[in-house]
């Protein structure tokens, strides 16, 4: 006897959409097939809705513990769930203390243990001098480790030379777990960009430019090739730096990249001067550059996207100034992967198995859970979001479950309604209301 079995003309598998029913038993699938058993029931009929794998987001800041009054756990994985996200990646800040340390991890374990609604893996931190942290937060469990080029934002978490990462690289490689890598690196030399206008979003641009962006890339591909270790760049936002990505790929070279749904909705020149719900690094650049993003997207010369949920308190925001200079940079984003993400895509031809491609199954790959998580396959987690994407909805603020509902998605229509989330074949998210809470997982590599 099967625990569920959910029945659909359109479930979203490897081979691509099928008029299927998926067989649910123990939390796991157990097989996909045309026809129903003959002792069927628990029969969930979802028609012409989509059945895709549950949402893999590998780059959400929580912020707990520490910061919980920024975002924390409970918040985060709701808002997650209401997405149809069932696996994130937290990353190792912007909680204090940072996750540079086995003893800060074991802290934000602690502090996850009894708020989970999604399963949630952890990165380590890369900060100068905590090399020798490396092998014990891989041996405790950390999916990888994130590396800033410039300041973090977070006096806690400094930004690495090269020299320090020649130090971590073999440490890693050695493990072949990736490093994320915040690809900004300023020329030596170069003045810092005078923005004098601070309200102007055009001048914000400008002053953290492609440049920044390439000469960051590029040493990174150095660095791998030295020393053969996994890297990952983090929203990438610079189209100039594509073809030199392309070359190293076509070397062999163990590159992937990620790049995130602001970068692909929104575009420069439509920011108001003074929207600082907009802020972010790397900034959102020009439309004539965003559409270059989404031709690599599509080229697999970027491999996924994620959303860089990075909320703050407003205040932090500079909403009342519309400073560009001092308000936060980040996006609050993590319910609304999906819809942004698809409703960019519709107008580019973009395809449902594209979607689950890049939402699912390869930031599976980033956080190693790729043999359990991302595909509605047999012998996967039962990790699954049932959703329209015919349906229109306008985001209000009042929808929202991360912590603050300050985002630049508000009053925008969206298509791609989220129906129902399930986790190992439990139902957590239904039509809007939470229907089965806590039903999230630590994930910790080499743990089971």
């Amino acid at each position: 006897m099967y625990d569920l079995i959910i029945k659909g003309n359109n479930i979203l598998t490897p081979d691509g959409l099928q008029q299927a029913a998926v067989l649910v038993k123990d939390g796991r699938i157990h097989a996909i097939q045309t026809d129903l058993p003959d002792n069927a029931s628990s029969i969930v009929d979802i028609g012409d809705k989509v059945l895709m794998p549950g949402i893999t987001d590998p780059h959400v800041h929580i912020n707990e513990p520490g910061r919980t009054d920024w975002e924390g756990f409970d918040t985060a994985t709701r808002a997650a769930i209401a997405g149809g996200i069932t696996t994130l990646v937290d990353m190792p800040l912007n909680s204090s203390p940072v996750t540079t340390t086995v003893q800060a991890l074991e802290q934000k374990l602690s502090a996850a243990a009894a708020q989970l609604h999604a399963d949630c893996g952890f990165w380590g931190g890369v900060i100068p001098g905590n090399e020798n942290e490396i092998e014990p937060l891989i041996n405790k469990g950390v999916q990888g480790f994130k590396a800033f080029l410039t300041h973090s934002g977070i006096d806690e978490f400094p930004n690495v030379t090269a020299a320090d990462l020649e130090k971590v690289m073999p440490i890693i490689a050695r493990y072949d777990l990736p490093l994320l890598v915040h690809c900004e690196l300023m020329e030596e030399g170069q003045p810092a960009f005078a923005q004098d206008n601070k309200r102007s979003h055009r001048q914000y641009m400008a002053s953290r430019p492609q440049t920044w962006e390439q000469a960051a890339i590029d040493l990174m591909i150095r660095l791998c090739e030295k020393h053969r270790c996994r890297v990952h760049i983090v929203h990438l936002s610079a189209a100039d730096a594509i073809e030199n990505i392309i070359a190293a790929k076509e070397k062999g070279l163990p590159i992937t990249v990620e790049t995130a749904q602001h970068y692909l909705y929104f575009n420069g020149e439509e920011v108001p001067d003074g929207n600082t719900s907009f802020k972010c690094a790397p900034p959102i650049r020009e439309r004539e550059n965003n559409q270059q993003l989404w031709e690599a997207l599509k080229a697999g010369v970027i491999d996924f996207v994620a959303t860089d949920h990075s909320p703050s308190p407003p205040e932090l925001k500079e909403l009342e100034s519309g400073d560009f200079t001092t308000a936060w940079g980040g996006i609050s984003s993590l319910q609304l992967a999906l819809p942004a993400l698809w409703t960019a895509g519709r107008s580019r031809d973009v395809t449902l198995p594209q979607i689950a491609r890049w939402l699912c199954e390869q930031p599976a790959i980033l956080a190693g859970v790729q043999n359990r998580k991302g595909k509605i396959a047999a012998g996967y987690d039962a990790d699954f979001v049932v959703w329209d994407p015919d349906r229109l909805f306008t985001v209000h603020a009042e929808t929202l479950f991360h912590k603050h509902k300050l985002t630049p998605y508000v009053n925008e229509t969206l298509y791609g309604v989220v129906e129902q989330t399930y986790i190992r074949g439990v139902k957590v998210f239904d039509q809007g209301n939470f229907t089965s809470l806590y039903q999230g997982k630590t994930i910790l590599r080499g743990k089971g």
